[in-house]
């Protein structure tokens, strides 16, 4: 197996296990919303704690797919495939705080088992902090998601190392997922509620996924790699030649 091919399975992998871990995470976590949202974090511990894991576990294939794609786009763009693993790792970054957040819910809804009636409006109003944290981490991280996705979908359509019209898909998936964001940015919700322009990026990733593992990459060589022996190169003339 090549170098080349060895990367195209583990980003195809990658892309995979990152996409359903979200998508895992995202069915299982309770609402969390309401005036009960403490109450159903403590009575659902273990779907909590499941969701934060597959979050982490999603959170630590987006960084890798930047990592593993990058000395295959360094050759093509190094300014581009660096870009990709810098905004990839702040989405995990963001990611992982949000996780934090999330399992800091859990110790709330512990201690809201227990408070006084003093003693539980402070933690609601800590609740409203970690659910606030949470709902703006996720959406920087979506962000920085997107950027860099964009970053390497443009690599990929300049290299033509996945057919055209999958590198276009993803540019335009992107371009919709950074709509919602701001969309959601500056009416202060969350972005999976714009569904119709998050659920593009979904399938794209996973029909790159596809195409990787089964296709590959279709990589054409670079200048630089051209034999001097090619044979479409003119020879000079033998001496005594003419």
């Amino acid at each position: 197996m090549t170098s080349t091919r060895r990367t195209s399975v583990t980003t195809g992998v990658l892309l995979v296990v990152a996409t359903f871990a979200a998508i895992a995470a995202a069915t299982l976590l309770p609402t969390l919303s309401g005036s009960d949202r403490l109450a159903e974090a403590a009575g659902h511990s273990g779907q909590v704690a499941t969701a934060a894991l597959l979050y982490l576990v999603a959170a630590g294939t987006s960084v890798g797919i930047a990592i593993t794609l990058y000395p295959l786009l360094k050759e093509f763009d190094v300014a581009l495939a660096l870009g990709s693993v810098v905004f990839r790792t702040i989405e995990a970054v963001f990611y992982t705080v949000g996780v934090v957040s999330l399992l800091s819910l859990l110790t709330l809804g512990e201690q809201h088992a227990t408070a006084s009636s003093a003693g539980d409006a402070s933690t609601q109003a800590s609740a409203d902090v970690l659910l606030s944290v949470r709902g703006h981490s996720s959406l920087v991280a979506v962000f920085a998601f997107s950027v860099g996705a964009l970053m390497y979908y443009v690599v990929f359509f300049r290299s033509r190392l996945v057919p055209r019209w999958l590198s276009v898909f993803g540019i335009v998936a992107v371009l919709l997922m950074l709509c919602g964001c701001l969309l959601a940015l500056f009416s202060d919700s969350d972005v999976t509620g714009y569904k119709p322009l998050v659920a593009p990026i979904f399938l794209q990733e996973l029909v790159l996924a596809v195409w990787l593992l089964v296709k590959g990459f279709s990589r054409a060589p670079l200048p630089s790699e051209v034999s001097f022996e090619s044979p479409l190169r003119v020879s000079p003339p033998s001496p005594g030649r003419r």
